[in-house]
């Protein structure tokens, strides 16, 4: 057995620490935990940002920051909890967007950050200080770092699509109440 190096010790802070801030703001997300609103206030903001159903998104967002995070910090399936979060991300950084992309100014960057990480720890692999190395990487396969990304792929670009199409209805719908005319510049 080789000693322990640089990169591997280096690829344990990254997990653990990413990690623990995703499960940390899951919880906040499912169970109201570290000041969080529990999973009826999460599914509430949810309905106002336009993620439908409600409920079903809030938990789907909890569970895999939670769970994904979890499983990061232990190096324990690592392509797919690294997508599975890399795709989740992707549904935040949809709803802050629209604000730039400094995260004082309520836009992108932590999200953003969080995802580029996660993707990052899932496409490298999580380093001999881990589960999947234990296990011989029976769930950190090539075939597994391909298949989750491409799911987790399609599963953020259908829940962004849907929620920008209820963005668009919506506003259409606004339009006819108010009688004004909806534009692609709004």
């Amino acid at each position: 057995m080789t000693p322990l190096n640089r990169r591997d010790l280096g690829l344990l802070v990254l997990r653990v620490g990413t990690g623990a801030v995703l499960m940390a703001h899951g919880t906040q997300k499912l169970f109201g935990w570290f000041g969080g609103g529990g999973l009826e206030a999460t599914a509430k903001g949810m309905e106002a940002m336009g993620f439908h159903p409600p409920r079903h998104s809030a938990l789907a967002a909890g569970v895999t920051e939670a769970g994904g995070g979890m499983l990061l910090a232990l190096g324990l399936a690592t392509p797919a909890a690294g997508a599975a979060v890399t795709g989740n991300m992707a549904g935040a950084v949809s709803v802050h967007a629209p604000a730039g992309f400094f995260a004082q100014s309520g836009g992108f960057e932590y999200p953003a950050f969080l995802g580029f990480t996660a993707a990052a720890v899932g496409v490298m692999g999580p380093g001999r200080c881990s589960l999947d190395h234990v296990t011989g990487h029976r769930f950190d396969r090539p075939w597994v770092l391909a298949a989750a990304f491409a799911a987790s792929a399609v599963a953020a670009a259908a829940v962004v699509g849907r929620r920008a199409k209820g963005q668009i209805g919506a506003d259409v719908d606004d339009s006819a109440v108010t009688g004004e005319a909806d534009t692609l510049e709004d």
